[in-house]
């Protein structure tokens, strides 16, 4: 709910353009989408590494790699949300094909900045430990990316994937 001082009549007119819309039950499974699964790989396991092996703080800098991987994260879970009207979770996929953010460039640039972020953990801790992490996850990426999502994606949207995919790169 907003809660707005001087803005309520703004913010009824939005969350009554999000309930009309029907965009309340996907933002939450959206949420739970983002937490359960990038959290997890992108954040909850390198933490959990670093927690358990006790690693000291090596590369501040690698903050900013963290920071670049999540805000793209974020942005592409935002047009999942907005302009596919779905989630990241393969139980609320996306109801259209989204090729508009980050998606112009890259057909997978949510796995890319998951890949950004634990390039960062890595960075920030000098460790090679969360290098040979990050790099096992990325192959894990691509072979669920080319065995799994593309042929779903294929009988899925028809032409239009056909098109895209001869327009926009796999991953760069």
């Amino acid at each position: 709910m907003c809660r707005c001082s001087t803005a309520t009549s703004v913010c009824a007119l939005r969350l009554g353009l999000i309930q009309e819309l029907g965009l309340a039950p996907i933002f939450t499974r959206a949420t739970i989408a983002f937490v359960a699964l990038p959290g997890s790989f992108a954040y909850l396991v390198p933490g959990a590494w670093v927690c358990l092996t006790g690693q000291a703080l090596r590369w501040p800098y690698g903050l900013a790699t963290i920071a670049l991987g999540t805000f793209g994260l974020l942005w592409c879970v935002r047009d999942f949300y907005v302009s596919g009207r779905g989630t990241l979770a393969p139980w609320a996929p996306p109801q259209t094909l989204v090729v508009v953010g980050l998606y112009r460039y890259s057909r997978n640039p949510m796995y890319v900045c998951v890949l950004v972020v634990l390039l960062g953990w890595a960075v920030l801790f000098g460790s090679v430990g969360l290098l040979a992490y990050a790099f096992t996850v990325g192959i894990a990426f691509h072979l669920r990316v080319v065995l799994g999502e593309e042929p779903w994606l294929a009988r899925t949207h028809g032409a239009a994937w056909q098109q895209y995919t001869r327009r926009v790169r796999r991953w760069f």
